[in-house]
């Protein structure tokens, strides 16, 4: 396939573009199989002529510094940053579709933790507890949560608090280690850490799951041409079927990419105003 090539003062300085697969980064199989699927998607995109490819992914900068960098060449980002301030800046590429529980092609609910032994058996039983989030733009850990717990909060309020972890993987911990009472955890973490580190799972029970939303989609930077995407879509469907990638692809559990719109998207914004309709614009 021909791809469109890069801007001329890329051709001319040699550039390098950006890369990360930083949103499931961890237990180690899994940063490592990133690793391994970057070198199949770097080659494959060298290739087909896309200049700037780097060697390697980008880890010098925070997951959601890269959605913003002007040379983005390849990342993935979460629906709900994605629908409220990425769109414009970037495009969609693909969404995976991952083989584990609460994974529904590319869809994905989250599941709500709670400490084992601790004594509640409902979502209304959690009011009054204190809640760890990943981040207040966190599709997953916040926006799918809060519209769990809508229908039982009162004067616009149902926790006591509320703390910001910064990822899924501290929100466990602190459930865990009691700075916390429950959290809402996505499926692809929380069936990575059951698959290779459920020692990080053993203080913790799942109470209840979330409704679905659209899964975390990889992207470009808003200026790559039809024919950029394209290639990457391409690519991504190579590492789907090559027999090297076999291992790769069970590590990561990833089975399929399906090209979402925005209207997909959308749902995210739906949830959003099905808890503000109800009286529960906030988590809190």
């Amino acid at each position: 396939m021909q791809v469109e090539r890069y801007s001329p003062r890329i051709e001319a300085d040699g550039g390098v573009r950006s890369a990360s697969l930083a949103m499931y980064a961890s237990p180690e199989p899994i940063a490592a199989a990133n690793g391994a699927l970057w070198s199949f998607l770097r080659d494959g995109l060298r290739q087909e002529g896309i200049h700037g490819v780097p060697d390697n992914l980008n880890v010098d900068l925070a997951y959601n510094e890269v959605w913003f960098h002007p040379d983005l060449l390849f990342a993935q980002t979460c629906g709900y940053p994605y629908m409220h301030s990425l769109r414009g800046h970037v495009r969609l590429v693909a969404t995976p579709c991952y083989a584990l529980p609460g994974c529904d092609g590319p869809n994905a609910c989250s599941f709500i933790v709670v400490r084992k032994g601790d004594p509640f058996a409902s979502l209304e039983d959690l009011r009054g507890a204190t809640a760890a989030i990943n981040s207040r733009d966190s599709n997953s850990g916040m926006n799918l949560f809060r519209r769990a717990l809508a229908p039982f909060a009162r004067d616009e309020r149902f926790f006591s608090a509320v703390v910001e972890t910064g990822g899924h993987v501290a929100s466990v911990a602190a459930v865990t280690a009691g700075a916390a009472d429950v959290a809402a955890i996505d499926c692809v973490t929380y069936g990575n850490l059951q698959r290779f580190a459920p020692d990080r799972l053993a203080g913790v029970r799942v109470l209840a799951r979330t409704s679905s939303g659209p899964g975390l989609p990889f992207i470009t930077r808003a200026s790559a041409s039809d024919g950029e995407v394209e290639a990457m879509r391409q690519v991504l469907r190579a590492a789907l079927v090559d027999p090297a990638m076999e291992e790769v692809r069970q590590t990561l559990a990833l089975r399929d990419i399906v090209t979402l719109s925005d209207a997909d998207y959308g749902r995210v914004l739906v949830l959003e105003e099905e808890a503000r309709s109800m009286g529960y614009p906030q988590l809190a």
